[in-house]
């Protein structure tokens, strides 16, 4: 099952006693400055959680593969993630038990 940004919303209304508008407008603000930052170019680390990067990428061939036709790809950038070592402890436990 997806965790989605309303079931996030529902836990902190339950679990903070926030009203459904105060849970919402933290995970809006919270995930605006994600955005900013990695819009800015800026690594985004979360201790505990993990690393969102922000990688430069060279333009580069690539084929349609509808035709077949051959065409550059224009550079651009993408965000990767890099868990910690505690989010991975915690993934590879759950799936021992």
């Amino acid at each position: 099952m997806t965790l989605t940004k309303a079931q996030i919303i529902d836990d902190i209304t339950e679990q903070l006693a926030f009203s459904r508008k105060q849970s919402a407008d933290i995970v809006e603000l919270l995930l605006e400055i994600m955005k900013q930052n990695l819009e800015e170019g800026e690594d985004l680390l979360i201790s505990g959680f993990g690393k969102f990067c922000v990688k430069e990428k060279k333009p580069r061939r690539g084929r349609n593969p509808a035709t077949g036709e051959d065409l550059m790809l224009d550079p651009r950038r993408v965000v990767t993630f890099k868990c910690s070592h505690v989010l991975r402890e915690k993934v590879n436990n759950f799936k021992n038990e």
